[in-house]
């Protein structure tokens, strides 16, 4: 320990001794680093906050839908009676299949009007939505086709202002709704909007009997096995064509895989942006090369005197290998520091679009510790040996 000690104050020592020309090599580590921790971070974190903010909503359905692309696509309607073939069907391969409905329609309360989206739910509920009133849709409600209706916050603002929501009655395309519940906020103004912001939830019963009862859009299928998200849809489309005929053609999308794709699509993004930011520490390492070289030409006789009072090869190599870490680790972690920095200001932007984002502080210190040690041994290694090589006593002529 000793004598790496000593190695590593001499390292400094030589350094210092040509502090401009340091600093001046450090900043290609500086720019390198720094764009790459800020790439990394940033897409770490976006993908982690999208991540957490989907996972919120709980379990993704699988949609099945007509194939309108079909020569009768009339003969294959799904209808709402559908939804309990299909899961009589399915069995315990699902733990719940609903009809689905999306309509606008204007809803008066207190005076107020206005043209807002309803959507049909059902009992069947696995999301981490925080409700600020209420509740969300129960068995009961839907069981009996409750006139009860769960709204966004934004709705209930509208409506009722500070007021509670619950308790009070709104009026949908002219039918009087009791408000069960209204949901809180999602984090993140992008998933309010992906949520369906100003949004109106009732029993699928309900909406069926009291405000369309026209077939549904598609059906939502959730599999038991979140896994088997293919089987169960093409299991579904079985069970539709014995009902409306071999010829009928549905589409299926498995939502949890366009997530899982989404997120994919996203950590390539982020590898690649941060693989073209890797060249600048590649052409920071030939620079750290370039100066070595010039470095061991410079004490070529002082090499000479090491050698001839007992330096061995690896004392000379490693002396020059220190120096070529520590010109790569400082400007490493300078450019660690300004990258974090980037990255926290980019993060707390990003954060009102999707809420709250987790920075791998630890991930982004080890990224950086790793490629400043590797580019400074890599590098390094080639002055170091040239150095090492030298004969002592044509050093001493020199």
């Amino acid at each position: 320990m000793t004598r790496f000690l000593a190695y590593l104050s001499e390292a400094f020592a030589s350094l210092w001794r040509n502090r401009v020309r340091s600093v001046l090599t450090m900043l290609g580590m500086i720019i390198g680093s720094a764009s790459i921790i800020t790439v990394f971070g940033i897409s770490k974190a976006a993908t982690s906050g999208i991540a957490a903010s989907f996972d919120s909503f709980g379990q993704s359905p699988v949609l099945v839908q007509v194939d309108r692309a079909q020569d009768y696509p009339d003969q294959a309607q799904i209808q709402y009676r559908d939804a309990a073939t299909v899961a009589a069907a399915l069995g315990d391969t699902a733990a719940s299949v609903i009809p689905s409905w999306s309509r606008t329609y204007p809803i008066v309360s207190g005076g107020k009007r206005d043209y807002i989206s309803v959507q049909s739910d059902g009992p069947y509920h696995t999301d981490k939505l925080v409700m600020a009133e209420g509740h969300e849709i129960s068995q009961d409600e839907v069981d009996s086709g409750a006139r009860v209706a769960v709204l966004t916050q934004d709705v209930a603002t509208e409506f009722f202002g500070s007021r509670p929501a619950v308790g009070n009655y709104l009026r949908i395309n002219g039918g009087r709704y009791l408000v069960s519940g209204v949901y809180a906020d999602i984090k993140g103004s992008f998933f309010n909007s992906l949520a369906g912001s100003s949004t109106i939830v009732v029993p699928y019963t309900t909406f069926y009997n009291d405000l369309y009862t026209g077939p549904p859009d598609l059906l939502l299928l959730y599999p038991s096995d979140p896994l088997k998200g293919d089987a169960t849809g093409k299991a579904a489309i079985a069970a539709l064509q014995h009902v409306h005929g071999s010829r009928s053609e549905y589409k299926v999308v498995d939502t949890a895989e366009q997530l899982q794709i989404f997120e994919s699509v996203l950590t390539g993004i982020g590898a690649g942006l941060s693989a073209i930011g890797a060249v600048a520490l590649v052409v920071a390492g030939i620079g750290i090369m370039n100066i070595m070289l010039v470095s061991v030409n410079e004490r070529i006789r002082e090499i000479g005197i090491r050698k001839s009072i007992g330096a061995t090869r690896a004392d000379i190599a490693f002396q020059f290998l220190m120096e070529s870490i520590l010109l790569s680790l400082g400007g490493g972690f300078i450019g660690m520091g300004i990258g974090v920095v980037f990255t926290i200001g980019a993060a707390s932007l990003l954060s009102k679009q999707l809420g709250e984002l987790l920075i791998p502080y630890v991930l982004i210190v080890s990224l950086a510790l790793t490629f400043s040690i590797l580019v400074g041994s890599v590098f390094g290694t080639y002055p170091a040996i040239r150095a090492a090589g030298m004969d002592p006593i044509e050093a001493l002529r020199s």
